[in-house]
Parts: C-alpha cells; sequence; structure tokens
C-alpha cells in the first residue's frame, strides 16, 4: 500500500509539471493569436498542426504511445485554437439579428390539414392566427425559402419514435433558419367512421411516426398499417372513405371532422412528445434563446470525431442532441446535426464556430431556440 501510495505522489508531482508547462504553452499562443490578428492569418494552419504531430511521434520513445502522443498533442492544440479565437474575436462587436416578429407574422404555414399535431405547435407560437396547410414538409421549407411563408412550424423529433429523417434532409437542403423549438403532448387515438368496429377495420393510416408510436397497440390488436402523410390528413381520407379503414390521429382531430373514436390513449408510452421547429427564411433570434443548432461534416481521418466532440467540453458546453444523415451522393459519407448549449453571442460559442467553420468540410448554423427545461 505504502508502495501505490508513493507512486501515486510521483504521478500528482508530474501532473503539476504537466500543468504548469500547459499554461505556458497557452501564454505563448495568446502572442501567436495578436500576431494572427494583426497580420489577418486563420487560426488553422493545417501544414504547422500535421508537422507538430510527425515531430511529437518521432520523439515518443515506446512505438506502442504514439498514438496516445498524437492525441494529446492534437487535443493541445484544438484548445489553443480555442483560445486564439476567443482572442481574436473579443474585439469584433456582436453581430446583431432581428428577434422574430410572430405577432405581426401573416403568412405562416404546416403540413397536413386543420386538426394536424403541426397545427396545434403552431397555436402554441402564433396563438389563434390563420395557418396554411401544405400537402408536404418539402412545400413548406420550400416556401418559407422562397419567401411566400413567413415561418413555417415542423416536427423534428419524437420522445417515442426518435427523429423525424425527412426534416433533417429538408434542413440540409433549404437555406431557412431555427427560430424556435416547442414541444406539444401528442395524444393519439384510433379512429374511424360511425360504423365501423375495431374487428372491423382493414387497415390503419397515419404518418410513419404515429404508426411506429402506437406499434404495440395495432400490433395487439392484429391491425395492418399504411403509412399516410399526416396524421391529420389520413383522418381526413378515413373520413371520405367508404372502405372499413381508420386513423391514428389527435382527438382534437378526430372530433373535429366528426370520426368515431375507437380507442384512446394508443401510444406505447404515456408520456408522448413531440418537438416542433419554427423556421424563417432569415437569421432571427430571441432574446432568450440558449441554443444553437449547427450541421456540418467531417473529413475521414483518425480521431475526427472525438476533435470534434472535445471542442464542446472544452468550452463547457453540452450537446444536447447529435444526428447523422446519409448525404444521398452516391458515397457513404453524413451530415451531422448538433444542438448545443449557449447563446450565439457567447464568447465561447463564437470561439467554437470559428474553429468549425476553419476546420470542417461543410459548415452551416441552422438558428438557434430556447432549450426546454
Amino acid at each position: 500500500m505504502d508502495e501505490l501510495k508513493a507512486l501515486r505522489s510521483s504521478i500528482d508531482g508530474i501532473d503539476k509539471e504537466i500543468l504548469s508547462l500547459f499554461m505556458k504553452r497557452m501564454e505563448l499562443c495568446k502572442g501567436v493569436a495578436d500576431y494572427k490578428k494583426l497580420h489577418n492569418m486563420p487560426v488553422f494552419q493545417g501544414g504547422r498542426e500535421q508537422e507538430v504531430i510527425d515531430r511529437i511521434k518521432r520523439l515518443t520513445a515506446d512505438k506502442r504511445l504514439e498514438n496516445g502522443t498524437a492525441a494529446l498533442f492534437t487535443t493541445i492544440m484544438d484548445i489553443s485554437k480555442l483560445l486564439q479565437n476567443r482572442l481574436i474575436l473579443a474585439e469584433i462587436p456582436d453581430y446583431r439579428y432581428a428577434a422574430p416578429d410572430f405577432a405581426n407574422a401573416s403568412k405562416i404555414g404546416c403540413q397536413g390539414t386543420s386538426g394536424a399535431n403541426s397545427e396545434a405547435a403552431a397555436r402554441m407560437i402564433f396563438g389563434e392566427k390563420e395557418f396554411s396547410f401544405y400537402p408536404s414538409f418539402e412545400e413548406v421549407f420550400s416556401s418559407v425559402q422562397s419567401g411566400a411563408l413567413d415561418y413555417g412550424v415542423i416536427p423534428v423529433h419524437n420522445s417515442t419514435a426518435g427523429s423525424v429523417d425527412s426534416t433533417y434532409d429538408l434542413l440540409a437542403k433549404y437555406q431557412v433558419y431555427i427560430v424556435k423549438e416547442v414541444t406539444l403532448e401528442i395524444n393519439h387515438c384510433l379512429a374511424a367512421r360511425e360504423g365501423v368496429s375495431l374487428s372491423g377495420i382493414e387497415c390503419v393510416y397515419s404518418h410513419p411516426q404515429a404508426l411506429s408510436q402506437c406499434e404495440g397497440f395495432l400490433t395487439k390488436n392484429g391491425l395492418a398499417t399504411e403509412a399516410y402523410g399526416n396524421t391529420a390528413t389520413a383522418a381526413e381520407m378515413v373520413k371520405n372513405s367508404k372502405m372499413n379503414i381508420a386513423a391514428v390521429c389527435s382527438v382534437d382531430c378526430a372530433q373535429q371532422l366528426g370520426l368515431n373514436i375507437l380507442a384512446r390513449d394508443i401510444a406505447d408510452c404515456s408520456i408522448n412528445r413531440t418537438q416542433f421547429i419554427c423556421i424563417s427564411r432569415e437569421m432571427q433570434v430571441l432574446p432568450d434563446s440558449n441554443a444553437v443548432s449547427v450541421m456540418l461534416t467531417i473529413p475521414h481521418t483518425e480521431g475526427s470525431l472525438y476533435r470534434l466532440l472535445t471542442k464542446f467540453f472544452v468550452n463547457g458546453m453540452n450537446l444536447l442532441r447529435i444526428e447523422s444523415r446519409p448525404i444521398k451522393d452516391g458515397s457513404f459519407d453524413v451530415m451531422f446535426f448538433l444542438d448545443f448549449s449557449g447563446k450565439i453571442s457567447d464568447p465561447n460559442v463564437k470561439a467554437v464556430m470559428r474553429d468549425l467553420e476553419e476546420n470542417v468540410d461543410v459548415f452551416r448554423c441552422l438558428g438557434t431556440f430556447k432549450e426546454n427545461d
């Protein structure tokens, strides 16, 4: 035990020396930042970074530790770059973004028809304003980008079924920005025309996410399912059909259409929530926004994902969500979507954003929102 205590004491002493040298290195990096700012040079210089890593590997006496020392010094250099970006950006005035004008918005759209969950989410933001309904998510995105809509409201994530993949694909495709996020309690029911019984249903229609959220109930009752564009449009189709079919939709929607509710609360989880985003053509920031959403791709190099995550850890930022979607260009490359805590005006956030912009292959800020409590 005394031997172990002595070893740990020696390690503590070495750690103290490492910390002292680390702090000295960071002080020198401040001088580097001043020089780069004076000469309008980028913080990231790939050739210099690779030169340092190659030298460190050559100096590593135990070849089994080469990757370890490379990871250590890569992390130190990443911390250095973030420090330099903070110093360089410190004297640049904050860009002032306009705040969303929800009160005076007149052109608001969502997918589906009246009674859809998207409409309920839109009412959480816009109250009793009139909404335009579109057959597809893409038409909402396209209308926002073209200016035909001031704002669009789209589902992005469900607590039971996970991400709405098409929303992420469209965020990558269209030049729009997230300006707010709201969470809606989802209450699914099974609805059909009067006279259609549960045992007589031939097929149940709804959005794939809704069918997934109610998979247990549907399977238990032996009900065949068919995907449809939206819960509300599925319910509308059931109302106008002469077939013995049903829809998974909200109670409000079923009641609005005069459908008979055969079963309530049919979701697999009693607590079933969906997050919706409000999108705009312009970057707009609410004063209480405390989270940032970005999309990016990373290089196909060793440790690139590790290095990406380190940037947020070093700056004390919590990653709220990480999603990935195929780029759909014939390769197996993916686009990452990250939500992280922080205000867009915070120096640490600005430093990370600048660092990402300089170091990853593709980078775009998708907007800001207030993180749900």
